[in-house]
């Protein structure tokens, strides 16, 4: 069966928005890309990635290699906003009437907002199985390949800037972690120039950057490795990022305990057969007597010569166990980092909670004032209702005295009166003709009142 190599493409999705998550490269049973943060939000986030990328948490720099930017990722990514973004910046700022206004370091202003100062990708070719079996010599070979991958993905996508690339052979499968700055340019507001990760890494234009990489990279190791192999189809869901909780690599990690404890038995037995033998071999080579004509030539026997050679294909045999254990001891390596980065997530969440029980506290305060508020404007509202209803029953009085002074008493001093509040519209139609038509009937106060319990009006017929 042909055997063809695994590839990931992993970018930090808008799903890992937040500072706090990690995310798991699907798939991935060595978990070399299992916890990387690739939401870089700030200076702090920018520092934890240069720690995981250069090892400085234990001692195994030697299996690290640097092939882009210098051992400060702080520093490289600062250089790169120096680099693309203090034109745009000065440009900006001298426009600016206001000093408050003005920008003073944009790489210090993306850190206090909510988006990326940076991006991390992270390039993978082959797996686990794949590798375990393949000596340093092989993987070291590896860096010329992730080598032109920063060639070609400065060619594919030459918007994002890359400030460092970092290659680790200290896991199961050797892969290169990418930090770099996604620039767009010709912006409406603010700079013309900016950061914009969530702009740059559409969907669509991810995948055609993923294919092409894909692509490239098989080429490269094709080259350097003289060799023509070609690549799994690319699976649906592949280089995309899903949550711890969905993490499939624990059942595998714990078939791989298992066999890591049948090997290692194996490797002791062999050790301790090796042990044995050598007692045997040494005793050989103590007993070689010098040959007859050329003292420095040793008779052997054709039995000793053949422990010998079992001797020999018996560290071969054990050499080989213990390298496949080493294997897996990197494995099981990795596995405990993830279970460590897990722990850190799980405290940062925590406090993300605290932070959002914080939140509901002061909205639970916020909405306390509002009942309040309202309350009051319920007692306004109240208040207003009872001067309306007072304004209504003075208002009936002035109808009823109108009617009756102009239609009973026949005061032409209040039709005149009741004339000109008409022809000023303060009467309305309705009203004039309650003033002046002897016909209407003006409801007496008390059933005005009862109706006014009712339905909080009065009616003049």
């Amino acid at each position: 069966m042909e055997q063809k190599l695994a590839y990931s493409f992993h970018l930090g999705s808008d799903k890992n928005k937040s500072k706090l998550a990690k995310k798991v490269a699907k798939e991935n049973l060595s978990g070399t890309t299992s916890l990387s943060n690739n939401a870089i939000q700030n200076a702090k986030d920018l520092s934890d990635v240069n720690k995981h990328n250069l090892r400085d948490y234990d001692n195994q720099r030697e299996l690290i290699r640097m092939i882009y930017g210098t051992n400060d990722i702080v520093n490289d990514v600062k250089q790169v906003y120096l680099d693309e973004f203090e034109e745009a910046r000065l440009e900006y700022n001298n426009k600016q009437t206001r000093e408050d206004r003005k920008i003073k370091d944009y790489f210090k202003k993306v850190c206090d907002s909510q988006n990326d100062i940076a991006c991390e990708i992270i390039i993978e070719l082959g797996d686990m199985d794949f590798w375990q079996d393949k000596d340093d010599e092989y993987r070291f070979k590896m860096t010329d390949v992730y080598n032109e991958q920063i060639q070609d993905l400065s060619k594919i996508l030459p918007t994002f800037k890359i400030a460092s690339a970092t290659i680790h052979y200290d896991e199961t499968s050797p892969h290169m972690h990418i930090v770099g700055v996604p620039v767009i340019e010709n912006c409406n507001r603010g700079m013309k120039k900016q950061v914009g990760k969530s702009q740059l890494f559409t969907k669509t234009l991810l995948s055609e950057i993923q294919d092409k990489m894909r692509d490239a990279c098989i080429k490269s190791y094709n080259k350097f490795y003289d060799m023509d192999i070609k690549l799994k189809e690319k699976q649906k869901g592949r280089n995309q990022d899903i949550n711890v909780k969905d993490m499939s690599n624990y059942t595998n990690i714990k078939k791989q305990l298992a066999e890591k404890e049948k090997k290692l038995d194996k490797a002791n037995k062999q050790t301790n057969k090796l042990d044995n033998t050598t007692k045997d071999i040494n005793q050989i080579l103590d007993n070689l007597k010098p040959a007859k004509f050329n003292k420095n030539n040793m008779v052997i026997s054709t039995e000793d010569v053949e422990k010998i050679k079992n001797f020999t294909k018996d560290v071969k045999d054990t050499t080989k166990t213990v390298r496949s254990v080493n294997y897996l001891n990197l494995a099981i390596r990795d596995f405990e980092h993830s279970a460590f980065e897990i722990e850190k997530e799980n405290r940062s969440l925590k406090y993300q909670i605290e932070e959002k029980d914080k939140e509901i506290y002061n909205l639970k305060g916020e909405l306390s004032t509002k009942d309040k508020i309202i309350g009051k404007l319920r007692e306004e509202k109240e208040s207003i209702k009872a001067q309306l209803y007072k304004f209504k029953e003075f208002w009936h009085s002035i109808m009823w005295h109108f009617h009756k002074r102009i239609c009973y008493d026949k005061d032409n001093n209040y039709k005149i009166v009741s004339d000109d509040l008409y022809k000023n519209d303060i009467f309305t139609d309705d009203e004039n003709e309650i003033a002046n038509n002897i016909a209407r009937k003006v409801k007496p106060k008390e059933e005005l009142e009862d109706k006014s319990k009712k339905k909080n009006n009065y009616e003049l017929k």
